[in-house]
C-alpha cells in the first residue's frame, strides 16, 4: 500500500499539512479524487449516515455535491495526538432551490500507519443565510492558509 504523508504520529505542523490537504481535496468537489485519502476499508459517521468503503464515500460525495452546490469549506486543526486529529469547519453551499446554507461541524479523524484515513466521524449543524452573508469563495487563499477561520 501506497503511504500518504504525512504519517502519524502527528507534530502541530504535520496534523496542519494533514488537515490543509483535506480541505483542498475537499474544495474540488471531486469524490474521486477525495476517496484516495481515506483507508479502503475506512468507516464514516456523517451527520446520520454511514459508510464504509471507497465506494460508498464516492457514492456519498457524489450525492453531497450534487445537492450542494457551489460548495466552499474552511477547516481549522482543533487537536491532535498520536494518529487523531480533530477539526473545526464550516462550509457554505447553495441548494437545488437557490437558499444559502452554512455548515458548522466538528470532525475527529483517526489514520492508519500508511496516512490514510481509517475512521471519520462528522457531527454538522446547517444554519440559512442570505447570499450577501456569505463569507467563504472557493479555496482558501494562499495568504490566508494556516489562519484560523472565524466562528462568525
Amino acid at each position: 500500500m501506497t503511504d500518504r504523508p504525512p504519517l502519524p504520529p502527528f507534530t502541530r505542523e504535520s496534523a496542519a499539512q494533514k488537515v490543509q490537504a483535506a480541505e483542498d481535496a475537499w474544495n474540488t468537489r471531486d469524490p474521486h479524487k477525495v476517496s484516495l485519502a481515506y483507508a479502503p476499508d475506512s468507516v464514516w459517521r456523517n451527520r446520520d449516515t454511514f459508510v464504509t468503503g471507497r465506494a460508498e464515500i464516492v457514492a456519498f460525495l457524489t450525492r453531497k455535491w450534487e445537492r450542494e452546490q457551489e460548495y466552499a469549506l474552511r477547516k481549522d486543526l482543533w487537536a491532535f495526538d498520536g494518529n487523531r486529529i480533530a477539526v473545526r469547519f464550516q462550509y457554505e453551499c447553495r441548494d437545488t432551490d437557490g437558499q444559502w446554507w452554512r455548515s458548522y461541524g466538528n470532525e475527529l479523524w483517526e489514520f492508519d500507519e500508511h496516512g490514510l484515513m481509517a475512521r471519520r466521524e462528522a457531527s454538522i449543524d446547517d444554519v440559512p443565510i442570505e447570499e450577501s452573508e456569505r463569507r467563504i469563495h472557493g479555496p482558501r487563499p494562499q495568504a490566508e492558509r494556516g489562519d484560523m477561520f472565524p466562528l462568525r
